[in-house]
Formats: structure tokens, C-alpha cells, sequence
């Protein structure tokens, strides 16, 4: 086969985990047992696919344009309709076929969904003149209906929205109230259900309840559907995929890239090659220690390239964090280009590129599925450009992270792999607030090491979802000894959340913060002043940039 240029390009044939209308659920080892999620644009529509799946019922995120027939076709003994940004009254409003209401199935509207059920079966819904967003108090009034068996008569429930259904359709009676709006509604008799909190969220702590009442006491699922038909499965899609072809993989070194790689190795070994890439913004000695974890304790073939200087003259200059984002995307697809020419004059081709992208990826980039809203780009899912011609396996795409831990768990993962935690793709360059620098990195990969040290010395590093440094562009005096200083400033982050979705900031110890600032404006010549980030997620993201 004679050597050619791999400009990557997605395809359809992308291997996804959750269902494609091109594949029969069959293949997923389900029959019947399924939840059909239609998606309206919310930030949190992933977020009931997965509570469905911790009941282990298997759960379809469609977009709300699907056509009904590709509704029917899936079987669903219930159907989810979730929330979304936009008033159902605007000309423009995302909207699903009414008919999803008339199938017969048992139908839970969630926020915006509870809006479109009201206005398309005959219901008033207006702009509300108290708009809530955040923690309310939910009082039960109907004790009776399934959705809400064994939850006590008042609750607290997370809020979002700023519209709310004035009048109800014929036959539906009100279920739940807040002291300022309407907060649940029924009509048992055609098996639809609303509510207007996000049961989906961490902050409603009764949501779950809430929707296992739904999957099992109003749809009668069985709960016979478990992760590791995920592998099983992903696995043969792969290989069915992939047949006698050559794949290399985006190896990063952090869980998302290192479970995908690991997945793909069980389905096809050596045709799977890993390129791992210095791009100048690691963290301290990333680049010597992830070959060795990865060579050593999982087998795998690794090409370690170190194109750091490439990098650091792409952002050059460069100050806006989406900037950064899709030219460190663009420079790994460069790298990834000349790597995989190179492979492919020993191997006689290379068709496929692996990614351990994950949904919240995918959803804070761009919609997907339905008219979700960008957060901001990830490389993985924002930054690839449209003349790529290598067909892209992304067997995470679907999954969040501790789903994630769970299936490396599943394939032998050693822990201090699956254990660490998130780090963006981006690196620290999303961690440096203006322009970054090789002097800059430098700075802040010693200022995260000992943060990292010092939680880990603390025993909190595997109870906190993230935990880092940032690099900020403000200098200040200081002094140290008899003399002055002006520099930088460093801020800490460490955040809990279960998926990194949401995320609130973690209160660390004061003596471990005490260590750590203490360290930092010692040990680090340039940064000479220490704040602590309490910003929860939302308002705020994770990440700085």
C-alpha cells in the first residue's frame, strides 16, 4: 500500500458507546429494557442518562428533533423529555413530534420538558415574574402518585428556570408546589408525569428516588442491563470496525485516554499504536513518568514525541483561552498527521484515530444532539478541522468520569492510573491566565507539584474530584527578607463533584493551605503571593479558562 497523507476527517462510522440508528440494540446486548431521552439543549440531559444507567437500565440520549418513527423503533418502555434553555413559546423553540405523547409509554417532562408537555397539549406557559434558579423547597401535594412514592412531603430540589406553566391541560392536576411556582404536574391516566426541578443534579439529593420511582414503579423495568456489556460490546464494535486496519491513539496519560487506549488494545493488540505528546504544558515530569506507567504496567505500544516547541510558538502572543484551546487542538492534529505518516509507512496505512473524550467534553463544546449551549471548546471535540481524513474511535464519548474509572477497574487498570485525577487536555495552558510561556510553565508546573504533594501528603488527593494551581496575570509587591519583590500570583483550586458537571469548592484544611502557600512563595522564585479559589461550579467552571 503506498504512503498517503492522514489529514483526519470524521466519519460516520465514529464508534459510539450509546445507541446509533444504525445499529439494532441487539448488539448491545438489551432487548426491550430501554429509556428514550429526548434532548431539548440542557446542559444536564447527560446527567439522566446516567442516573438511569446507575439503576442498570439502558438509557438512549436522542435529539428532541428525532423523528417518531426512530422513537417507536428503539421500543421504549418510558420516554424522558429534558430541559433546555429556550421558552417553548418562541418561534424558535427547540420541539419534539407531539406524538412521543401519544405512544402510550409512561412520559416524564423534566423543567423544560414539563413546558412543552403543558403548551403543546393545550396549557398557558409565560414568562414567570419571579424567575427561580437554585435551592428550593418543594412541598409534595400529591402523596399518592408513583413518582413521588416514598419521598417525604417536602424536599429540596435544585431550580432552573424563568418561565412557568400558567395554565395545566385538560385532565392534569398539580402534584408538587414551590412557595413561588408550580413544581409538578400528572395525568395518570395517559402515563404522563412533570416536574419542574432537576432531579438529575447532585443539589436535588431526592432526584434519584425520584427517578428510580419512575423507570421501575411507572415503566416496570427489570434493572438486567450492567457496565460490562459495555466492554463486551464496545469491544466487538471495534473490532467489526477496525477489521485488519492500523489505529494510533491521542494518549495523554490521565484516566480518559488511558481506559480508551487499554479498551481498544483488548479489542485489536498491535494494530494500536499510542502517541503521547509533549506539548510544553505538562505537569512537572509528566512526559518521563507516563511512558513508564504505561509502557510497564499496561503493555502498550507508545511513540513519545516531543514537540513542546512546536506548542509554545502556537501560543505565542496568544491570550484568549478559545484561541489557546483550538490551536493546541490544530498542533496535536499536526503532530498526530506527521506521526501517523510515519506509521503508516511501517504498518502499510493508518484509517483510525482513538480519543478519550468524554460527554462532559462534548457538551460544554458544542450541541451535539440538540441546541445546547457552548460552555467552551475542547481539542478533542472543538478543535479538529473539517479536512481530517482518519475516521475517529471515541468509546468514552458517552460516558462520564467515574463511569470511566469503573470500566478501567472492569479491564485491570492498575489504581495510581485510574486514580488520578482529571487533567484538561489543554494542560496548564488553560491554567495560565494570559500568555504562556516556557518561563511561565516552568513557574506554574512547580507551584501544582506542590499543591499535588501536599494533598496527597494530607490524604485528601483521592476525596477530591481536582485539585491545582493557576498562574495569574497580576503581580504584586511583596518582601521577603529586607528586600522587595514584585510577582505573580498563584491561586489553588480543589473542587468535589461526582462528574464534573457540577461542582462545588472543597474547604480544604486550613494548615494544608497554610503548607501549601507557605511552600510556594519559598520554594517558587516569581510567585510571591497565595489565594484560594471558592467559586462553585456553576457559576463558575472548573478550569480558569
Amino acid at each position: 500500500m503506498g504512503i498517503r497523507r492522514v489529514w483526519l476527517q470524521p466519519r460516520e462510522s465514529t464508534v459510539r458507546v450509546l445507541y446509533s440508528p444504525a445499529r439494532p440494540l441487539q448488539h448491545w446486548g438489551v432487548d426491550t429494557q430501554t429509556i428514550v431521552i429526548l434532548d431539548f439543549g440542557s446542559q444536564y440531559t447527560q446527567l439522566i442518562a446516567r442516573r438511569i444507567r446507575e439503576q442498570n437500565v439502558f438509557s438512549v440520549v436522542l435529539p428532541c428533533t428525532a423523528p417518531l418513527s426512530q422513537v417507536q423503533a428503539l421500543k421504549p418502555i418510558g420516554i424522558i423529555l429534558s430541559g433546555g434553555p429556550s421558552s417553548v413559546y418562541d418561534a424558535d423553540a427547540p420541539a419534539a413530534d407531539p406524538g412521543v405523547l401519544e405512544l402510550g409509554v409512561p412520559v416524564l417532562g423534566i423543567c423544560y420538558g414539563l413546558q412543552f408537555i403543558v403548551h403543546h397539549l393545550g396549557g398557558k406557559v409565560r414568562s414567570a415574574p419571579k424567575r427561580e434558579y437554585g435551592h428550593a423547597e418543594v412541598a409534595v401535594e400529591d402523596t399518592a402518585t408513583p413518582l413521588f412514592a416514598g419521598l417525604p412531603a417536602s424536599m429540596h430540589v435544585w431550580m432552573s428556570h424563568g418561565d412557568e406553566a400558567l395554565e395545566l391541560p385538560a385532565g392534569f392536576h398539580r402534584t408538587a408546589v414551590t412557595p413561588n411556582a408550580l413544581a409538578g404536574i400528572a395525568h395518570e391516566q395517559r402515563r404522563i408525569w412533570a416536574v419542574q426541578f432537576h432531579p438529575e443534579v447532585h443539589h436535588t439529593p431526592l432526584g434519584p428516588q425520584l427517578l428510580k420511582n419512575f423507570v421501575f414503579k411507572i415503566c416496570g423495568a427489570a434493572g438486567d442491563w450492567t457496565p460490562a456489556h459495555f466492554i463486551e460490546t464496545t469491544v466487538a464494535s471495534i473490532r467489526e470496525k477496525v477489521g485488519k486496519g492500523h489505529v494510533i491513539c491521542g494518549l495523554s496519560g490521565g484516566v480518559d485516554s488511558s481506559v480508551a487506549a487499554v479498551l481498544v488494545h483488548k479489542a485489536i493488540g498491535n494494530q494500536l499504536t499510542c502517541i503521547f505528546v509533549n506539548n510544553g504544558v505538562l505537569r512537572k515530569n509528566e512526559f518521563a513518568s507516563v511512558q513508564r506507567n504505561l509502557r510497564d504496567k499496561l503493555g502498550l505500544n507508545i511513540v513519545a514525541v516531543d514537540a513542546s516547541e512546536r506548542f509554545l510558538a502556537q501560543l505565542a502572543g496568544v491570550t484568549d483561552p478559545e484561541v489557546k484551546r483550538k490551536r493546541i487542538g490544530a498542533e496535536f492534529i499536526a503532530v498526530f498527521d506527521d506521526e501517523a505518516n510515519r506509521i503508516a509507512r511501517e504498518t502499510g496505512g493508518v484509517d483510525w484515530l482513538v480519543q478519550g473524550t468524554l460527554y462532559p467534553d462534548v457538551i460544554e463544546s458544542s450541541s451535539v444532539k440538540g441546541p445546547s449551549q457552548t460552555i467552551k471548546s475542547h481539542h478533542n471535540v472543538g478543535g479538529l478541522p473539517e479536512h481530517m481524513k482518519l475516521k475517529l474511535i471515541e468509546p468514552l464519548r458517552d460516558l462520564f468520569k467515574d463511569e470511566v474509572r469503573r470500566i478501567g477497574r472492569d479491564l485491570g487498570m492498575p489504581e495510581d492510573i485510574l486514580g488520578r485525577q482529571p487533567f484538561p487536555g489543554p494542560g496548564l495552558a488553560v491554567r495560565i491566565l494570559g500568555e504562556v510561556t516556557r518561563e511561565r510553565v516552568a513557574l506554574l508546573q512547580e507551584a501544582d507539584e506542590i499543591v499535588v504533594s501536599e494533598i496527597k501528603a494530607a490524604g485528601l488527593y483521592s476525596k477530591i474530584w481536582q485539585s491545582f494551581a493557576v498562574l495569574l496575570p497580576v503581580m504584586s509587591v511583596g518582601v521577603m527578607g529586607d528586600q522587595r519583590t514584585y510577582a505573580y500570583t498563584a491561586a489553588v483550586r480543589a473542587v468535589h463533584s461526582e462528574d464534573g458537571m457540577t461542582a462545588d469548592w472543597t474547604p480544604l484544611p486550613y494548615e494544608v493551605l497554610k503548607r501549601i502557600s507557605s511552600r510556594i512563595v519559598n520554594e517558587v522564585r516569581g510567585i510571591n503571593r497565595v489565594v484560594y479559589d471558592i467559586t462553585s461550579k456553576p457559576p463558575g467552571t472548573i478550569e480558569w479558562e
